[in-house]
């Protein structure tokens, strides 16, 4: 049977790319929409590539209504909450209205079905740990509401039986491909695993702990880490309820267990043999002391089983790929 063709925002990057090689591997026809400002063309491991900005909707709809897709992934979008609390419009521009400008074109185009790159900001200081869907979407920062403007979109768009999506909430996605092609690369960096990595190769200053007097065990943030993979699996189940008429909803990505700043430091040390210098400094605004999946949901709706619930096997995965960097 031919598998459908897929869409993909954003397929340049970090998930984007991991989830392009497991739709290739699968058979799955896919074009790839993106503007390289934080992608790589070489991650792309199969379909095409079309580079180009959201913000262009005359080619963003020329494309559509060619490609003629089954389905849309989004995952185009600004990432840094640090960020987004000094450049707020930068994210309700690029997160909020150039994804708008998607399910414009996706109306006209007539493509029905849509696979939204979410976050686990959305739920800002839960008051219960672990989270599950129902807890309210009541978010912190601006990259938050960002991605919680979008859901109510999608939403209010879905209520008029025009799309039906899956906003995959995802919590903190960390390691890389086991071959080693593709892991994670910002530039510059701000995520805690690839830092700690750089830090145990010497390529960085040290690893800086932002906060040590949370409530939490040791003091430190504390988050629920996904593989990669395991998260695209998720998102081609996603793809596979979608287009056998299931219906639309938010789905928590996490393993529903958490993991310090100070135990992702200790596993590092664990994995790479290396010295990693740590310095205390004051705490960030917008990050809230603890955030956990409770991801029974995904589980029991998509027959979502994680294949790689272990911290020291998503920190050797990106150590592997890490060390092939220059």
């Amino acid at each position: 049977m031919t598998k459908p063709k897929v869409f993909i925002t954003g397929g340049a990057g970090y998930i984007g790319s991991h989830v392009v090689k497991a739709l290739g591997e699968q058979g799955y026809d896919i074009l790839v929409f993106d503007n390289l400002s934080t992608g790589h063309a070489d991650a792309l491991l199969h379909g095409k590539l079309v580079r180009a900005d959201l913000a262009d909707t005359a080619l963003l709809q020329k494309v559509l209504e060619e490609f003629k897709p089954a389905a849309v992934m989004h995952f185009a979008a600004s990432i840094e909450v640090a960020e987004s609390v000094r450049e707020p419009m930068k994210y309700y521009r690029n997160n909020t209205a150039n994804a708008v400008n998607l399910l414009c074109a996706m109306e006209k185009a007539g493509v029905r079905h849509f696979i939204f790159s979410s976050s686990a900001a959305v739920y800002g200081n839960p008051a219960v740990v672990p989270i599950t869907e129902t807890a309210p979407l009541a978010p912190i920062n601006p990259y938050g509401r960002s991605k919680t403007f979008l859901e109510q979109v999608l939403a209010d768009q879905a209520s008029t039986g025009k799309i039906r999506y899956i906003a995959l909430r995802y919590f903190n996605a960390a390691g890389a491909d086991e071959g080693g092609r593709i892991g994670e690369r910002h530039d510059p960096e701000s995520h805690l695993i690839p830092l700690v990595l750089k830090a145990a190769r010497g390529t960085g200053k040290g690893i800086s702990i932002y906060g040590d007097d949370y409530p939490t065990p040791d003091g430190t943030c504390v988050r629920d880490y996904i593989h990669v993979n395991d998260l695209a699996d998720a998102h081609i189940l996603a793809l596979k309820h979608l287009v056998d008429g299931g219906d639309s909803g938010g789905y928590n990505c996490g393993y529903g267990k958490g993991h310090s700043v100070r135990a992702i430091i200790d596993a590092a040390r664990n994995v790479t043999g290396a010295v990693i210098p740590v310095t205390v400094e004051g705490r960030r605004e917008g990050d809230p002391p603890v955030l956990v999946a409770d991801p029974s949901r995904m589980s029991s709706r998509f027959g979502w089983k994680p294949k790689h619930d272990d911290l020291e096997y998503i920190i050797r995965t990106a150590w592997e790929w890490e060390k092939k960097r220059i």
